[in-house]
């Protein structure tokens, strides 16, 4: 009795998590989404500043850099909150974050116990997750292939008489 119990118990948990598993994917990206939205407004808003610490890190090109991190983080990070062409904008994201950790947090790495704590670490993890897994179906990636799929489903078509066979 008890251990038909737990197994009810266990089947209705599974079948609520499959029916709420379309959360994971979008609770990540609207989070990512909305804090790159954000540093990338504040960068574009302070491209000296940017441009300073780039230098100061010693990015090529610091003036270049600054003004393509900050566009990226900004528009990949609007295009990844409204889960739009959200694959594609979530790899120069994922960049992004892998230069971060080797220029600003480099210094501060002694093991893989720092690495794995930093929030970069974190962000790019969530973007290569987005990456691979999609937006998720409360995205506009999965609205446009809804309605290209319900566009390219040919209409039913009439059904069709026999002809009658007059000699």
């Amino acid at each position: 009795m008890l251990t038909t119990m737990i197994k009810n118990a266990l089947g209705r948990l599974r079948g609520f998590a499959d029916k709420s598993s379309f959360m994971g994917p979008t609770l990540a990206r609207l989070t990512v989404g909305v804090v790159f939205v954000g540093t990338g407004w504040g960068k574009l808003h302070s491209l000296p500043d940017v441009t300073s610490f780039f230098t100061d890190l010693g990015i090529p090109f610091p003036a270049f850099n600054a003004r393509l991190t900050a566009g990226t983080e900004f528009f990949g990070g609007l295009l990844v909150l409204l889960g739009l062409c959200t694959r594609l904008a979530s790899l120069p994201l994922a960049f992004t974050m892998v230069i971060a950790i080797l220029t600003a947090k480099r210094a501060n790495i002694d093991g893989i116990t720092s690495l794995l704590g930093f929030e970069e670490w974190s962000y790019l993890v969530f973007f290569l997750w987005i990456a691979l897994a999609g937006a998720g179906p409360l995205s506009l990636d999965a609205l446009i292939t809804r309605l290209r799929k319900r566009s390219a489903d040919p209409l039913p078509k009439p059904l069709l008489r026999p002809r009658s066979q007059t000699p």
